[in-house]
Order: structure tokens, then C-alpha cells, then sequence
């Protein structure tokens, strides 16, 4: 078996899974943020439930550390009130990102399970872990019976050879990773990604490429933990961990090697982060800010690699530099170890420990037309705010800031290019209600056909409405980012079914991505794959999702009626009677849909 399979057969009671096996998963640590963690709590609640084992159960304030927006102070207030009820851990705004927090804290080890409404779980591929993004209902169900539901996916092997080239971090290499598998060409499977430069790599560096696994659409990216792995998490966890490790004759559905030789320092373009050029590309181009930080590049050695730049360098003149560690122990490393002097005495400035602009709570965010490097691990559009984002490794932003312009470390000007006194910029490159109670299993509508691939959470339901948890104030933000559908909840009609392409649904692990489509009273959503926490989100509200490989020989055109059959998976034009066949509901997909919620099984 794989790793992934090994870990969910260990954790299933199976001797032995194949990939789309449906099973029962105990899960060894579950985790609820500011964001979502209100949204558990009122499901519980409404549905009587109580925490299976509040010694695994956590809540970790990561979203809006600082408490400046009144409605996360609200909720966060609401799950400290729960967690003292119920005994449950809270890690609160003083302690950084939860993902990170479930490493550093002991509280996961390789080879378990891990839960978070955060959709970068996944950062737990670092230590050879099944992490999960889920939404509000998944994480609920994980606290009142401490198992979920899974399908066990299919898995690939990539494996790095060659040595890493000189001015190339984690971060160009899952950049370089990026620019060859895109967005969803590796959607839905577990990718195992071993070589020798891997297993020098450490924890940080691991973090850093198992965390960008959602924006390939992957289900996780699991590294074989080293030694040095697995002894710091016996350090950190005061118990000896069991690794888990592919058996040689393991079943990959497709196996990749790559020269490391031939990956060059990179970028990614704003508005997508597998659009990935080499930093040559774009060398020159005026910058108005950098952002550093972010549950990909946070730790203490990505601070060390900006510190190293700082330290004989001041941000050039108008650029802003926003420094924000991962976790409050790597805070107070930077200040043991003398970094934040150097960052201050840059011109940077330092926050407290947290997700920053990221998840829109904190300092990270951008005004239109402004121009950022950032660290990050996502640039969709409107997600880090109004202007250009692009994502580079943390010596790349540093060596931006202090240049005035993008270019790396080996590149830094020896004189900071300067925003003119009109304002301009200098060598700038042109960059270019709820569904109703009934559930039928024929749908009949009227069909919305928006011919985007990779259309991601963000542009469905944007994050600065993220506090909202009320279903019927959500329908009025449906696709309130996507260009060219942003009246779409306007000229919405209740019945209406919506057509889409290629891996709808990338990116945060946000219910309400799924919920303003049942506010607006909308049927369902076909398209040719989904995001994996999209996809699971969707099914355990009880909202239909389908995939399909070809509808044209329905000859669709916008307002045509169609007919659905959840059953049979027949999906018929009315207005010219032909059929085409699409893939039909699996069974927990239906018992859900018929029960309409997850919690109610």
C-alpha cells in the first residue's frame, strides 16, 4: 500500500484499502478555527451532539489574532465559552497557526489523522501525516463521534533527482512543482514526493511544499519523514511516533521524475498560483509592498533568510514590508535571536503571530493597484486584497523589498529603484434559502454555463464575508469576485442549476462557498471535477455536486432546461430531448442528500 492507504487502513480497522474504498476514519486530532469554529459549535448545538473526546479536540484563533473585526470577536468569544463548557484545548490569538500549532505543540505525530476547518491540513504531509481541510459539518461530525467519513483517494509518486541548484528554496521548488502539474491536473490524488535532496530537507522546508498541495488541488502532499523528523516530533509529542512508510511494491496511479537541475528561482503571476514564470521573467517590475509570513512561510528559517538580507540593507524608500512569523514561539525566537531589531531597524513592519493577510484578519492585505510580493501560498484574485499579488520564497520578497523591484538574492540592486515624484512607477512591466426540504431524486432547471476552469473559493463566496453565518444573508455574495459573473446573485433564480468546468471549488475549506448556492435556492452544480474540501463540503450539506466528461452533445445554451437524474446520473436538454450520462450519486452521497445534512445520519 501507499501511505496514505496504510494510514487509512490503520485508522479504518482495514488490513488492507484500494483507492475509492468508503470508510469509517478515526481521527486522531481535530481542530476548529475562529472562522469555522462558531459554525461547529452551532451545529453540535442545533443537532444535540456532544465532543467524543475533548482531549483531541482543539480550537486554534488564527484567522484574526488581533480581534479587530467585531464579528470574529463574537465567534471567538463564543468558542471560548465552549471550550471551557467542555474541557476542549484552546490555542487563542497570542499563539499563531493552528496547523503549525499541531506540529510544534506535540499534539500530531507521523502516521495520524488530522482535522481542521483550515483547507492547508495538509501542511501535516510535512511529518508524514493525513492531514484534512473540512467544512463546519465534516469538523463537527469529527467532535461528536471522532471519525469521518472518507474516500480513499488514488496516489502518485514524484520523485526529485539531481541537487538542488544554488538561490533555489522550498518554495521555487513547489513553485517549479506548480508551473508542470497547474492547478488540477493532480486533483484528488495523494502525492508521495521522495528523492534524495528531499530527504535532506527540513521541517520548515517540508511545510513549505506540503502546504501548497491545495493550490495543485491535490488531496496532500506526504514526505517519508527522516530521522530528524521523526525526532523532533517525538520531542515535541513525548511519545514515540510510528512512521509510515510506502511498501516497495506500492500502487501508483502515476509516477513522475524530475531533474531538481533544471528548477529555477520562481514567481507566480497574480491571480493564479500554478501560473509560475522564472523570476527572469519579470525582474525589474516596481513594487509597492512585501509580505512575510503565511502558513507556508513563516517559520524561523524563512525569518533567518529575510534577517540575512536585512541585515545590510534598509526597504527601499515607499515600499511597505510586513513581517509576520507562523507561530508565537517563532515570534519569540526572532526576538531571542535579535531579528526583529534588524527587521525594525530595515523599515519592516513586525505583527503578532498568526494567518495575517491571508485569511483578511490581519496585516498582509493590499489596496487596488498596489503591487505585492508575498509568501503566501494563494494570490486568487481579491484574497490578499484589491491589487497584484505575487507569490515568491521569503529571500526572494526580501531581497524585492529592499531592491524596490522583483528580483532575488543574488540580484540586489546596489541602489533601491525609487517611486517618482508624480507617483508613477519606474521600469513597470505591463503584467497583464436553504433548498427546500423535499429531496427528489430527478432535478428539473434552468442552467447557468460558465465555461472557467479553476473558479476557487474565493471567487465564489469572498473571504471578507467570511464572518457571516447566517445562510440567508449568503446567497447575495454568490460569485461576488468572479469577473463577469459578479451579478450573478441578482439574476439568479430559485431552481436554477449552475454548468462549470475543471476543479470548481479550489482553495479555503469555506462552507459558505457551498451554502449562498442553497440560499439563492439553487439545485445543483455540474462540472468536470471539484476541489476535494469543496467537493465533501457540498455533500455533506446535502447539496448536489455531479461530474461529467463531455456534455456537448447536449448542445446546451444559457436558460436551456435540463433534467437530472441523481440515480442513473442521465442528464437531459429539455428543450432538444438528447442525453448524455454523467457520474450518478455514490451511496453516502445520497444517504446525506436524503437526510440533508452530514449530522443527521
Amino acid at each position: 500500500m501507499t501511505i496514505i492507504e496504510k494510514i487509512l487502513a490503520a485508522h479504518s480497522g482495514k488490513e488492507k484499502v484500494f483507492p475509492g474504498d468508503i470508510l469509517d476514519v478515526k481521527i486522531d486530532v481535530r481542530l476548529a478555527r475562529d472562522f469555522g469554529g462558531a459554525n461547529v459549535v452551532k451545529n453540535l448545538n442545533a443537532n444535540g451532539l456532544k465532543v467524543e473526546d475533548a482531549s483531541k479536540t482543539f480550537f486554534t484563533f488564527d484567522c484574526n489574532p488581533t480581534g479587530s473585526d467585531q464579528n470574529y470577536a463574537a465567534n471567538q468569544h463564543l468558542c471560548r465559552q465552549y471550550a471551557r463548557d467542555n474541557q476542549i484545548g484552546l490555542y487563542d490569538i497570542n499563539t499563531g497557526i493552528g496547523t503549525h500549532l499541531a506540529i510544534d505543540m506535540g499534539l500530531a505525530a507521523p502516521g495520524d489523522t488530522v482535522v481542521s476547518t483550515d483547507s492547508h491540513a495538509n501542511i501535516l504531509g510535512a511529518i508524514g501525516a493525513f492531514g484534512q481541510g473540512m467544512g463546519d459539518r465534516d469538523i463537527a461530525a469529527a467532535w461528536a463521534r471522532g471519525a469521518v467519513w472518507y474516500k480513499v483517494p488514488e496516489s502518485v509518486k514524484i520523485t526529485l533527482t539531481g541537487k538542488r541548484p544554488e538561490g533555489v528554496y522550498a518554495k521555487d521548488i513547489v513553485l517549479n512543482l506548480l508551473r508542470k502539474f497547474g492547478a488540477n491536473s493532480l486533483l484528488g490524488f495523494s502525492v508521495e514526493l521522495v528523492g534524495v535532496e528531499i530527504e535532506k530537507m527540513n521541517l520548515s522546508d517540508r511545510i513549505t511544499i506540503s502546504s501548497m498541495a491545495t493550490e495543485m488541488g491535490a488531496i496532500a502532499i506526504l514526505i517519508p519523514p527522516s530521522e530528524d523528523i521523526i525526532h523532533y516530533c517525538e520531542m515535541h509529542s513525548g511519545k514515540k511516533p510510528t512512521p509510515v512508510f510506502a511498501d516497495a511494491d506500492a500502487n501508483y496511479t502515476n509516477a513522475f521524475e524530475m531533474k531538481l537541475d533544471d528548477f529555477l528561482p520562481s514567481i507566480s503571476m497574480p491571480g493564479k498560483p500554478h501560473d509560475v514564470v522564472p523570476i527572469e521573467q519579470v525582474k525589474g517590475l516596481k513594487i509597492d509592498s512585501v509580505f512575510i509570513g503565511s502558513c507556508t512561510n513563516g517559520r524561523i528559517e524563512d525569518m533567518r533568510a529575510v534577517a540575512n538580507i536585512l541585515r545590510k540593507h534598509k526597504v527601499a524608500p515607499g515600499v511597505v514590508m510586513k513581517i509576520v512569523p507562523s507561530t508565537d514561539e517563532v515570534w519569540n525566537e526572532c526576538l531571542s535571536e535579535g531579528l526583529i531589531d534588524i527587521f525594525k531597524r530595515a523599515g519592516a513592519m513586525v505583527s503578532n503571530a498568526g494567518c495575517a493577510g491571508c485569511a483578511a484578519g490581519q496585516v498582509g492585505q493590499n489596496g487596488p493597484g498596489e503591487v505585492t510580493v508575498s509568501t503566501g501560498n494563494r494570490n486568487f484574485a481579491g484574497k490578499q486584497g484589491k491589487g497584484e499579488v505575487y507569490l515568491a520564497s521569503p529571500a526572494t520578497a526580501a531581497a524585492s523589498a529592499v531592491s524596490g523591484y522583483i528580483t532575488t538574492a543574488s540580484q540586489i540592486a546596489e541602489k533601491p529603484l525609487e517611486f517618482t515624484s508624480n507617483g508613477k512607477k519606474e521600469a513597470q512591466k505591463q503584467v497583464v434559502s436553504e433548498i427546500e426540504n423535499q429531496k427528489p431524486t430527478v432535478l428539473v432547471g434552468k442552467v447557468w454555463i460558465i465555461e472557467q476552469d479553476d473558479i476557487d473559493t474565493d471567487m465564489i463566496f469572498h473571504n471578507q464575508h467570511l464572518a457571516i453565518t447566517n445562510i440567508d444573508e449568503m446567497g447575495q455574495h454568490t460569485f461576488g469576485n468572479l469577473n463577469g459573473w459578479k451579478d450573478y446573485a441578482k439574476k439568479s433564480e430559485p431552481g436554477d442549476i449552475v454548468i462549470t468546468g475543471k476543479n470548481f471549488g479550489a482553495g479555503s475549506s469555506r462552507q459558505q462557498a457551498v451554502d449562498c448556492f442553497k440560499s439563492l435556492g439553487n439545485l445543483a452544480i455540474l462540472a468536470e471535477s471539484f476541489g476535494a474540501i469543496y467537493e465533501r463540503n457540498a455533500i455533506n450539506a446535502g447539496f448536489p455536486l455531479l461530474t461529467y466528461k463531455s456534455l456537448h452533445e447536449l448542445e446546451l445554451i444559457n436558460r436551456d432546461a435540463i433534467r437530472i437524474d441523481l440515480e442513473s446520473g442521465q442528464v437531459t436538454n429539455l428543450r432538444n430531448g438528447k442525453t448524455v450520462q454523467v457520474n450518478q450519486f455514490y451511496d453516502i452521497q445520497m444517504l446525506i442528500y436524503q437526510k440533508g445534512d452530514l449530522l443527521k445520519l
